[in-house]
């Protein structure tokens, strides 16, 4: 196994947003509060140690959540641990995507485990617990009822709305059978399904099954797992949503990081609405909204508070109220004792709208971290681009761009009339200039005519290009098989296919191998070349 590095600059695939945060683009500097390293985590154990974080409510919330799960020492101790003040975390979060989602979900709690253990190295007077946050109220169930595994997209039809933690684990049946007949008979796929259908039929919701999945596969490495829904974390964070509520601050807040945001290129990433919050029902979770007449409404519902009411409805029962987008990390932040959080390059670029409401709240902005991106090349894909003879850079490389190239290089012929097309374009340059001095009205009728001919030109070009494509037909198709399992439409692989794509393969190597290798610390798409 060969593991390298590709810096963020060369992968097209990511985009001008994620690169200028992962490479410390100075024109952001004032958006977030630590550089990205080591040796900044001293300054952000020292100031989130003014938050005050209530450890106890925390601890005891995860002990109830834990209760009938089968976990680890090593969990149990990381659990412990918390009530300590010299124990920190650090967090990345997901919604609860079916069978995990795509690959970069398992991605970006191996990078946070390894920052944890990077952390102890660097601090061992201190200890350190990776957080996975399941973001079990998040309401959008097209995001998360499906997944791709072996060129096969495994969907999970329900017709019940509201938050996707709530569903029923029951409507689930006919998406594990599909699972099933799709994982086939390797030595892993026992292993695979096994603890996918006890996760989900030894739980009645959809959120806690994902608990116990993600417990399953990470457990050993001490992930504790976190469901923000319960009610005594929702008691601590009263104080906020009724500011939230009744003083409606984060809008401006956010609005106004977003406008300065733009000035640098960076477009909003979510919309601050007066009030983000919603309010929980069952099977839907709506928008808190302030009517006109000072009263408050729950769309798309006959539920309607006025200012008292909803004031006493939120002490009474705190966990029927869920942060959106804007609010959620200001949530996390309140209950963890939190250092760094690890997400993607779009939830960064929310990230980057939040710092001064966090400063108005009080709460410490945590350091963000870009997750590892990672491409794994399997055995029959490296045989494929070695006989091609392409190198690690071209890959990356679009498609039809990197069959011309091929073609181009391979080809006895020449194809390539760029420089005809320039020299043309030079004599028409001439001959327009010459009939301009004769007659101005003659000058587009000279450049019309030129133009002709350098279409003709360029016409030409493209059909040398595809006769000469016919010669290697067998290679452009190795080319675009190639390109279809590692960029899967031009997009990246780990935003496409599930684990179990390479587990099914590999077994436990296959996170051996992540665990070894990825570090959120240092900037560049890991590349693993399966030889």
């Amino acid at each position: 196994m060969q593991v390298k590095r590709i810096a963020f600059k060369q992968v097209p695939q990511f985009s001008f947003k994620d690169i200028a945060y992962a490479t410390a683009a100075p024109e952001l500097s004032s958006f977030y509060k630590y550089a990205v390293k080591i040796e900044s985590f001293q300054q952000v154990i020292n100031d989130k140690d003014n938050d005050n974080t209530d450890r106890h409510a925390l601890v005891n919330s995860l002990k109830e959540q834990y209760k009938n799960l089968t976990t680890s020492k090593l969990v149990k101790k990381n659990i412990d641990s918390l009530l300590d003040n010299k124990t920190f975390t650090v967090t990345t979060a997901h919604q609860p995507s079916l069978f995990t989602g795509p690959l970069y979900y398992i991605l970006k709690i191996f990078s946070t485990i390894n920052l944890a253990e990077r952390l102890k190295e660097e601090y061992p007077e201190y200890h350190f617990v990776p957080v996975f946050v399941n973001g079990a109220e998040d309401h959008d169930f097209e995001e998360v009822n499906h997944t791709l595994l072996n060129d096969r997209l495994l969907v999970w039809n329900n017709n019940e709305g509201g938050a996707v933690g709530k569903m029923s684990t029951n409507t689930l049946t006919a998406a594990l059978k599909e699972l099933k007949s799709t994982l086939g008979d390797s030595p892993w796929a026992d292993f695979c399904y096994s603890s996918i259908e006890e996760a989900y039929t030894q739980n009645e919701t959809y959120g806690k099954a994902t608990n116990q999945l993600v417990n399953t596969l990470f457990k050993d490495y001490g992930v504790v797992v976190v469901d923000m829904s319960g009610k005594e974390l929702k008691k601590l964070f009263i104080p906020y949503m009724e500011q939230e509520i009744f003083d409606q601050v984060s809008s401006p807040l956010v609005q106004a990081t977003q406008q300065k945001l733009e000035k640098v290129g960076f477009s909003q990433q979510a919309y601050a609405r007066d009030i983000n919050l919603f309010y929980l029902l069952p099977n839907d979770r709506s928008r808190i909204v302030l009517e006109e007449d000072g009263s408050y409404r729950v769309l798309d519902s006959d539920l309607q508070f006025t200012k008292e009411s909803l004031r006493e409805e939120l002490h009474q029962y705190p966990e029927r109220f869920s942060p959106n987008v804007v609010m959620r990390p200001v949530f996390q932040e309140l209950i963890l004792p939190n250092l760094a959080y690890i997400g993607g390059g779009g939830e960064l670029a929310y990230w980057l709208e939040r710092k001064t409401q966090f400063e108005h709240f009080g709460l410490n902005f945590p350091m963000l971290i870009r997750r590892n991106s990672a491409v794994w090349i399997t055995k029959k894909l490296v045989k494929k681009i070695n006989k091609l003879g392409l190198d690690l850079l071209e890959i990356f490389e679009e498609p039809e761009s990197l069959i011309k190239k091929y073609v181009s290089r391979q080809s006895q012929n020449e194809l390539n009339l760029d420089a005809e097309i320039s020299h043309l374009a030079t004599l028409i340059d001439g001959y327009a200039k010459k009939a301009n001095k004769v007659d101005p009205t003659l000058d587009p009728k000279a450049r019309a005519i030129g133009k002709k001919y350098q279409n003709q030109l360029v016409d030409l070009q493209k059909r040398l290009m595809r006769a000469e494509k016919k010669k290697f037909a067998e290679q452009i198709e190795d080319i675009r098989y190639i390109k279809k399992e590692l960029f899967p439409k031009n997009g990246l692989q780990e935003r496409k296919h599930n684990f179990m794509n390479f587990y099914l393969k590999d077994g436990p190597f296959f996170f051996q191998t992540l665990k070894d290798h990825l570090d959120p610390l240092v900037e560049g798409m890991v590349v693993f070349i399966d030889d």
